[in-house]
């Protein structure tokens, strides 16, 4: 069943994984290339891998069934469908230009911030608005997943996301951040450029069953004069204010302590001996250390505070918490799933064989097999860090000339970007089909001339990155 398909091709992609075990030695880098041998994967690690996968990743699909269940709260909320048909009335005369810049506004928090998981809490809220603004799913995509993406192509200062490059190749986080920028726009205008045009082609807008699926019951007219929308807008909109803040890498980029000083100032406040806070608080990071672990505690009390002003009843509240994070638990799943197969491949390391060959094609450094294997390593490695760690410090190894070290950082950070756009491991991508029951074969087929376009322009600039 198309409801399924994201979890099929995610199960076929473990599948391929295992068999390469068997197929493929293994192999790691560690101040010297080491071959292991075969290291086969058993049947009882098919059991035994979700559960490491669960243990060391289970943050990321614990905070899409929180999502899910904030949603389940909100979509009984009428202001919330206020909200929606406000937003869709005033942009439908110029719904372009506010797709756009939904895009350029999502594309650049995660450039800056790497909130590229953070803001598939805000995925719902805007796919309900493509919705009622009269596009598909497949804008939806566009405008969500595709805006992410290239953010990630285009990270400038996004330290917990490029950290590890800038470790491995001793540079700092402005290093190339020239080329970028340039990137990170290249790829905003060829967005914006292919969803106009599949705009210009789109089938007849969503039908009435479909927008039911994604969108909260409409409001009658007489019942919609006393709501109050912004006590709504105030908490959503310091939702992502409390986001960015806390994602932008303040140390480690801007050399700044403040958050720092003031959350140790916080936690180390006494009352009489006591530090109060600091119990209340718990074990806290400061703003520029958070996780999504620290974004789920924001969303509960969000969803708690928009109860208490919207007054949810508490056994209402736990009932539509409940509902949506069922809705949320297929993408969970898929999630979990390929959290496995980044377990698989970093207990089977497999990998680095293939990267070697690859290489090895050619004398010294080269741009296009470095692009090639950046691809490789974006699609076994669902994560940025791993997919970085895999195959960057084998390359440093081989490329003795630091210059072309800001062009590896380059190479692989924007094609890691590319790569999750229409990879099977992608967490936001493949998140994003499970909630919307659109099969990978459809998405691929309205992605490819736009990934074609992409990977021409990056593969151009790395060949000019080279020559200069």
């Amino acid at each position: 069943m198309k409801r399924h398909n994201a979890l099929k091709v995610v199960l076929c992609t473990l599948a391929v994984f295992l068999l390469l075990t068997w197929i493929l030695p293994t192999a790691y880098f560690q101040t010297s290339y080491v071959t292991q041998g075969r290291i086969q994967m058993g049947l009882f690690d098919i059991v035994n891998y979700p559960m490491t996968a669960l243990q060391y990743f289970g943050y990321v699909p614990v905070y899409v069934l929180i999502v899910g269940g904030f949603y389940g709260v909100l979509n009984c909320i009428s202001a919330y469908r206020i909200l929606l048909d406000k937003l869709a009335n005033k942009f439908k005369s110029h719904s372009m230009i506010a797709i756009s810049i939904i895009m350029i506004l999502f594309a650049v928090i995660t450039s800056i911030c790497g909130l590229n998981y953070g803001l598939l809490l805000f995925f719902p809220f805007v796919i309900s608005l493509v919705f009622l603004m009269g596009y598909d799913k497949i804008v939806a995509i566009f405008t969500t997943v595709g805006s992410v993406c290239v953010g990630l192509m285009g990270t400038t200062l996004a330290y917990n996301n490029t950290g590890v490059l800038a470790s491995v190749l001793s540079l700092d986080v402005y290093d190339g951040i020239v080329t970028k920028i340039i990137i990170l726009v290249l790829g905003l205008i060829l967005l914006i450029f292919n969803t106009m045009m599949y705009i210009k082609k789109m089938p007849k807008k969503s039908s009435d069953n479909e927008l039911l699926n994604y969108v909260p019951e409409q409001v009658k007219a007489k019942d919609s004069k006393n709501v109050k929308v912004w006590p709504l807008v105030l908490v959503l909109d310091v939702l992502l204010l409390i986001m960015i803040l806390a994602f932008i890498s303040w140390s480690g980029v801007f050399k700044l302590d403040i958050f720092d000083t003031a959350t140790s100032a916080v936690t180390g406040f006494k009352i009489g001996g006591f530090t109060l806070f600091g119990k209340l608080l718990g074990t806290v990071n400061s703003f520029g250390n958070w996780s999504l672990t620290e974004l789920n505690l924001c969303i509960l009390m969000a969803t708690i505070l928009l109860a208490l002003i919207y007054k949810i009843k508490f056994n209402d509240l736990l009932q539509k918490f409940i509902k949506g994070g069922k809705e949320a638990l297929q993408p969970a799943v898929i999630l979990l799933l390929i959290y496995t197969g980044l377990v698989i491949v970093t207990y089977h390391p497999f990998q680095l064989v293939i990267y070697k060959s690859i290489i090895e094609l050619t004398k010294g450094f080269n741009a296009f097999t470095a692009s090639l294997v950046a691809m490789l390593a974006s699609i076994f490695n669902a994560d940025p860090m791993y997919t970085f760690n895999s195959a960057v410090p084998y390359l440093v190894s081989i490329v003795k000339d630091k210059n072309v070290y800001t062009i590896i950082w380059v190479i692989f950070q924007s094609i890691y970007g590319f790569v999750m756009l229409l990879a099977p491991t992608s967490v936001v991508l493949m998140a994003t089909l499970a909630y919307l029951n659109v099969s990978f074969k459809e998405w691929f087929k309205n992605i490819w001339k736009l990934a074609l376009e992409i990977l021409v322009i990056l593969l151009i600039l790395f060949t000019i990155l080279v020559l200069i």
